[in-house]
């Protein structure tokens, strides 16, 4: 089993109180349920917003159909989407200013072949394209890939037969317009307007709006160019034409993002409507971040940062006064404790969709079927969640586009934290008036409980004599009543252990006279002479006293002791010397008894009686030789340990019982056999030489040998 420990009264009530932790148990999980119900309204506060939002562009065609909104389908690389630009590009054909948009720009190769003039072979032109938006213009770039730049002759007046860019749009006015991008040289570059029918290739007249840059690189040659978006329709095709000189110049491919020769072959341009970002702006939700997009998913406008701290939760928390005391000790030292537990919003994440142009997910598929929707998603590096809802725009009874409102819970989980803040302050205050109190209460009760024990113990010794007074206490409640109720005891048994202790001598004392009349008669009976029988009975008879007389002298010897004991005048002398010439004495008193001495010669002073200790050693020795097997040695050591000295006696014979081992050394305790038992012994020895051994400042001890064949006495007692 286990060993159970001690807990004491103040630990109890300690360890009771921590029931009290269930407090910020219960306040946490009703703060949770609380943020619950906050992200609730978040989410209907939000899908209300997208539904404002939308019904402000409800039934308002313009706004989509130079988007393309209309298409049942959209093809990348086909159907281009204008990004936002951060700046205007610098038009010098090195595409520096393209860098950051690296992740945007599309690959146009072998799956974009308009036209192959010997499709079996591979296709020797290629290019990388991107187009934005920034200000009034619509920016493009072409990294093209062509082993054989060939350019436009100085002298002719065809653009077509060389290395050049188709552009075709319809126009905002409605009309199909055509344009070449072709040069002499690298440098400044314009277009050139061609003529409605697609069959024609002569320039109408130059298009000087149109302006970019050609510069020849290692790989083939880069065009950067613009667009003013008054020139740009809702439909937008580019074209590489890609023409070699040998044997003689002849068109080897085309590559384009669609075909240019008829309205109905363009592809689709979306460029984000600056209509749409002015009324979204109007809203002034600056705690929330809206886009607008068409079915396709792809962005229209977009307003606002889910960064933002302005949202109505965080604003709805009121000011903390950090100057005060109690807030500068909660800051700095239970805010670490709780946050130990409470996750605080990050001041910065990882935003996966801030230059996102097409949005999808759950709640923008089922607005797209004409039913609001929400959901929450982690950011990416997992530190913020992000809620998002969204409305259907509807037109002619169509969706056209929605309307999707995200905005982070930093706001209610700053909410929350400081609601736990708060609430833990008090329940931490609670829980330590509380315990405090009880920690009190609990100390005051286990030191009356402590003193009552202490006076207890103080009033009764070790061998169980009353030796001091009980006062019983006036408290009037229960241990007060069990104080007086010892009291009570304790004077009884006083009393008791009073005729106890002087029943001895008195009982020795009264039977000294009989005893010596018997004996008297006794030995004048002796005196005469008797027959057979008569004499043997006088000879028991004598036996009997003389029994009884050695059992009233070791009476007499323990009470002699104890009072001698009290009054003895004690003096330094070499122990060693005394235990030596005991064991001398012993071995020429008993010769027919074998000892195996190991003594130390060392000095080891004591301050004692030595007569005492040779008494002791009487006992000792006595009781080892009553046990001792015949054959066997009994085995004395005395060596130094410290500063104590250590007397060891062991013989081999009956071993002690388990329970004994203490008790042997109480007064009229002996566990002799039968046969022993019939020679008067009282258990007075070991009782006599715990005595000694506690007059000395020492302790007695015994302990059976391990393989039980015999037991060993051991005293230690200080040296000087």
């Amino acid at each position: 089993m286990l060993p159970v420990l001690p807990i004491g009264l103040r630990a109890k009530v300690t360890i009771l109180s921590l029931f009290l932790l269930c407090l910020p148990w219960l306040g946490y999980q009703y703060v949770w349920e609380m943020e619950k119900y906050l992200r609730l309204g978040q989410e209907k506060t939000l899908e209300g917003t997208t539904q404002a939002l939308a019904t402000a562009l409800h039934e308002r065609p313009k706004l989509f159909n130079s988007q393309a909104s209309f298409l049942s389908q959209v093809q990348k690389g086909r159907d281009l989407y204008a990004y936002p630009l951060s700046g205007p590009i610098q038009l010098d054909g090195k595409l520096n200013d393209w860098q950051d948009y690296q992740h945007r720009m599309l690959r146009y190769g072998e799956e974009h072949v308009i036209y192959q003039a010997k499709p079996d072979s591979p296709l020797e032109s290629e290019f990388t394209h991107m187009v934005g938006k920034f200000g009034r213009y619509l920016y493009a770039y072409f990294e093209v890939t062509d082993s054989d730049v060939v350019y436009r002759g100085k002298n002719t007046l065809r653009v077509d037969n060389n290395d050049h860019l188709a552009i075709a749009t319809l126009a905002p006015d409605g009309q199909f317009r055509r344009y070449i991008v072709a040069t002499t040289e690298d440098g400044w570059i314009n277009a050139f307007e061609l003529p409605l029918d697609p069959s024609q290739t002569t320039p109408v007249k130059p298009e000087v709006k149109i302006q970019g840059q050609w510069l020849k690189t290692a790989k083939g040659y880069n065009i950067e160019l613009r667009i003013p978006l008054t020139m740009v329709g809702s439909k937008l095709g580019f074209s590489i034409y890609d023409v070699n000189r040998t044997p003689k110049r002849e068109l080897v491919s085309i590559v384009g993002t669609s075909a240019i020769d008829t309205v109905d072959n363009l592809g689709t341009v979306l460029v984000p409507s600056p209509e749409i970002e002015s009324i979204i702006k109007g809203m002034s939700h600056n705690s929330s971040r809206i886009w607008v997009v068409d079915k396709h998913g792809r962005v229209l406008a977009k307003s606002g940062d889910i960064r933002s701290t302005q949202s109505i939760w965080a604003r709805s928390l009121s000011p903390v006064n950090k100057e005060s005391w109690w807030n500068k000790f909660t800051s700095e030292y239970l805010h670490p404790l709780y946050y130990k537990v409470l996750t605080k919003p990050p001041q910065d994440f990882v935003d996966s969709l801030q230059d996102s142009t097409q949005l999808e997910g759950s709640h923008i598929q089922q607005a797209l079927s004409g039913k609001p929707g929400s959901t929450w998603r982690l950011t990416p590096d997992g530190r913020a969640v992000v809620l998002a809802a969204a409305s259907p725009i509807w037109i002619d009874d169509k969706v056209m586009g929605v309307v999707v409102a995200e905005e982070t819970t930093n706001g209610i989980r700053t909410l929350r934290n400081r609601a736990l803040e708060r609430l833990f302050n008090i329940i931490l205050l609670v829980m330590g008036v509380g315990t405090l109190a009880l920690f009190l209460f609990a100390s005051s009760i286990s030191s009356r409980i402590r003193k009552l024990r202490d006076q207890a113990e103080q009033a009764i010794d070790s061998q169980g004599r009353v030796t001091a007074p009980f006062n019983g206490a006036k408290d009037r409640d229960e241990i007060g009543d069990l104080s007086r109720s010892f009291a009570n005891i304790v004077g009884r048994l006083g009393q008791y252990t009073h005729y106890l202790e002087n029943m001895s001598s008195r009982l020795s004392h009264e039977l000294r006279t009989p005893v010596a009349v018997v004996r008297s008669s006794l030995e004048h009976l002796s005196l005469k002479t008797h027959d057979q029988d008569t004499q043997k009975y006088v000879d028991r008879a004598q036996e009997g006293v003389n029994r009884l007389n050695m059992i009233l002298n070791n009476m007499s010897e323990a009470t002699r002791l104890e009072q001698s004991l009290s009054q003895a005048e004690t003096s330094e002398f070499p122990l060693n010397k005394v235990i030596s010439g005991c064991m001398q004495g012993y071995q020429y008193t008993y010769p027919e008894q074998a000892f195996d001495c190991d003594i130390s010669p060392n000095t080891m002073l004591i301050n004692g009686v030595p007569e005492y200790i040779a008494q002791l050693m009487d006992k000792l020795v006595a009781n080892a030789m009553e046990f001792s097997l015949p054959e066997k040695a009994i085995k004395v050591s005395f060596q130094q340990d410290n500063k104590d000295a250590v007397l060891l006696i062991s013989n081999y014979g009956p071993t002690l019982p388990d329970n004994m081992v203490e008790q042997i050394f109480e007064s009229m305790v002996s566990i002799r056999s039968q046969q022993a038992q019939q020679k008067p012994h009282l258990g007075l020895g070991l009782y006599i030489a715990r005595l000694i051994t506690e007059f000395h400042g020492g302790s007695i001890s015994a302990r059976n040998f391990t393989d039980n064949s015999g037991v060993e006495f051991c005293v230690r007692l200080p040296l000087k």
